[in-house]
């Protein structure tokens, strides 16, 4: 009896070309955020569809490593690529799911789905780059204006993060590294505020400063390194959460220099004139609210057409978290129920648009980031207030970690429930359907 084509040892230079198609598909999905998971699972649906089974993808934060040993006895084959460029593109992120599905399938031959490839990394972005800039800048105005702030306020915060992200970009073009764009760009937000309080603007001043770092907290790393780290993917995860460090650390630098110098040249500056978001539901905070979830889903190039559903994510996720705090619910619980029902909405919705569930998700949550802790940490420690200043900071952290745990929980939830999302069905090349499952069946270490 003849083996079928899918376990026929594939043409070599087949083999070659599937095994590049498939560390391509992996340097797009990693550069764009996917967890390690989903990654070296889109891998493994690309290689298994083109006749190159019982594939291995290492995948970790700046590397990708695909492994094939075939069943006759062949010559191993193993291929790497580098990570060197990870920017947010929804748009393309979506496209590229959109083609291991069609390929997983079996509606896609080889050549088509490298032509396919070239194209999705050809094409123009879904947003001109003038309209990223001001997506930026309007997060910032709308988490001053979430955080109380009033409308020159909210000029103010635009006005800081355009200057901030031109200095960053100055910079790059001159090979600095990012750790010193996002000191810069925290420091002249900053900066802005400082200012204001100096001349006693008849604001609250401080609110920019904390839009300015809300436009730069990285949302989307925290929920990639909580999903690799409950997946079982411990070496991406310690990955993320140095970079996560590494930005935060770059954050309070800024802040944490321009605070010093403020203090130490008599700027009044106080912990009590430190905004925090009225924990009411209010149409101005609401609105504040959608408006960062906008901002944010325009930034990361969500397409148009999915712009509505992280609206309304964003809104759902403020109304529960403000609702759970009235009820009394601690804020770190709080903010973890929150980010779950915004996961298990985005990844329904998810479902059913056939996208990255992230493309909700993460924009949805932009309300809930810890910008409003990490300043009043930084200025408590400034003005001589270390263990004030020390329980902040470990509150802004455990905040991230809440806003991770709680999307991927979410998700989880609709997993256990449905199941429809586990298995697949995949075409062979003979016409017949076998499963392939994305997700095996969980270890159980009962911790040891």
């Amino acid at each position: 009896m003849s083996a079928s084509p899918l376990e026929q040892a594939p043409d070599q230079q087949d083999l070659y070309r599937a095994m590049v198609l498939a560390l391509r598909v992996g340097e797009l999905l990693l550069g764009s955020g996917e967890g390690t998971e989903t990654v070296a699972g889109s891998m493994r649906r690309i290689t298994n569809a083109y006749g190159v089974p019982h594939c291995e993808a290492d995948v970790n934060l700046s590397a990708i490593t695909l492994s094939h040993v075939p069943s006759d006895g062949g010559a191993p084959v193993t291929a790497e690529r580098r990570v060197r460029r990870r920017l947010p593109d929804y748009d393309r992120l979506i496209a590229v799911h959109d083609m291991v599905r069609e390929a997983s399938g079996g509606s896609l031959p080889l050549d088509d789905a490298e032509t396919r490839l070239r194209e999705i990394t050809r094409r123009v972005p879904v947003y001109p780059n003038w309209v990223l800039i001001t997506a930026l800048a309007l997060i910032a105005s709308s988490a001053s204006i979430l955080v109380g702030g009033g409308v020159l306020v909210a000029v103010a915060a635009f006005a800081a993060t355009v200057l901030g992200d031109r200095a960053g970009a100055w910079l790059a073009r001159r090979g600095v590294a990012e750790f010193f764009q996002l000191a810069v760009a925290a420091m002249l937000g900053s900066l802005v505020a400082v200012l204001m309080i100096w001349i006693d603007a008849p604001v609250q001043a401080s609110a920019v400063v904390v839009g300015a770092v809300v436009a730069l907290l990285p949302g989307r790393p925290m929920v990639a390194c909580v999903q690799d780290g409950i997946a079982g993917e411990y070496v991406t995860a310690t990955g993320r959460l140095f970079e996560i460090f590494f930005i935060l650390t770059a954050i309070i630098s800024g802040i944490g220099v321009t605070l010093y110098a403020a203090v130490r040249l008599g700027v009044p500056l106080s912990v009590e004139n430190v905004p925090a978001a009225p924990l009411v539901i209010r149409p101005e905070q609401l609105l504040g609210a959608i408006g960062l979830t906008l901002s944010f889903a325009v930034a990361l190039l969500v397409p148009p057409r999915h712009l509505i559903p992280a609206a309304v994510g964003g809104g759902v996720v403020w109304v529960v978290f403000v609702q759970l705090y009235i009820w009394q619910v601690p804020v770190i619980l709080a903010t973890a129920v929150s980010a779950a029902v915004v996961g298990l909405f985005g990844s329904a919705y998810a479902r059913r648009a056939r996208v990255p569930s992230m493309v909700v998700t993460i924009p949805a949550i932009g309300s809930l980031l810890p910008g409003t802790a990490l300043y009043r940490g930084m200025l408590e420690a400034s003005l001589g207030h270390a263990d004030e200043g020390l329980v902040s900071l470990l509150q802004a952290l455990s905040t991230a970690l809440a806003l991770g745990a709680g999307v991927i929980l979410g998700a989880e939830i609709l997993r256990a429930v449905t199941g429809s999302d586990l298995t697949r069905r995949v075409r062979r090349p003979s016409g017949r359907r076998r499963p392939f499952i994305t997700r095996p069946a969980a270890r159980r270490t009962r911790g040891y």
